[in-house]
């Protein structure tokens, strides 16, 4: 349910579900953990969805079975988190729920100018996935933090750009120029230069 694509330095994750707005089910969360530990070495890590939505968060089918509350969620984001790499998450398309334990921990983020980002853990009864309050509040701050989780709002694109939920927008035609353009000195660079530079950000 997910595609995996090894190229040179770069390594792209698709989560390949578009029938089901790639909504995230435990295998999926598990392969994303194993393919990013797995792919280590990579200079950049890309992750993005089939079809014309990233994800529409947690498979409710998978509710009743534990999911919400699964560690498989933390080794996702985490494994993400900890990429020595420049992590972008591409969102094709909408970014709902669950699925934010998967972009936040990315470096980056780049959206489509129609996707929309929401997490309706009050409507659903529901708690965020460990992490993301924080991570959320990081990038926002704590009282759009709170418009999203608490208030239940989604936000466009724009919005996203201008709290700094994402970094850029680029249409579905150039995404792929805009991450080349973003990741060639990356590439082109030694895996010490790289995670050193990381290092002194992240500290």
């Amino acid at each position: 349910m997910i595609r995996i694509e090894r190229e040179g330095p770069r390594l792209t994750i698709t989560l390949n579900r578009p029938e089901k707005a790639n909504a995230l089910t435990f295998e999926m969360l598990a392969q994303v953990a194993q393919a990013v530990t797995d792919n280590a070495d990579a200079r950049v890590l890309v992750l993005t969805g089939a079809g014309k939505v990233f994800s529409a968060g947690m498979d409710l089918a998978e509710a009743q079975s534990g999911l919400p509350r699964n560690p498989v969620w933390s080794d996702a984001s985490e494994a993400i988190a900890e990429f020595p790499g420049l992590s972008i998450a591409a969102l094709n398309g909408t970014l709902a729920g669950g699925a934010f334990a998967l972009a936040l921990p990315c470096d980056l983020r780049v959206a489509v100018p129609n996707a929309n980002f929401f997490y309706p853990v009050m409507k659903l009864g529901f708690r965020p996935q460990p992490h993301d309050p924080a991570r959320l509040a990081a990038l926002v701050g704590p009282a759009r933090a709170k418009l999203i989780l608490m208030a239940g709002e989604k936000i466009s694109a724009e919005e996203a750009l201008s709290f700094g939920l994402i970094d850029r927008i680029a249409p579905a035609d150039e995404m792929e120029a805009v991450l080349e353009r973003l990741t060639d000195g990356v590439c082109a660079a030694s895996d010490a230069h790289v995670r050193a530079i990381k290092a002194m950000i992240d500290g």
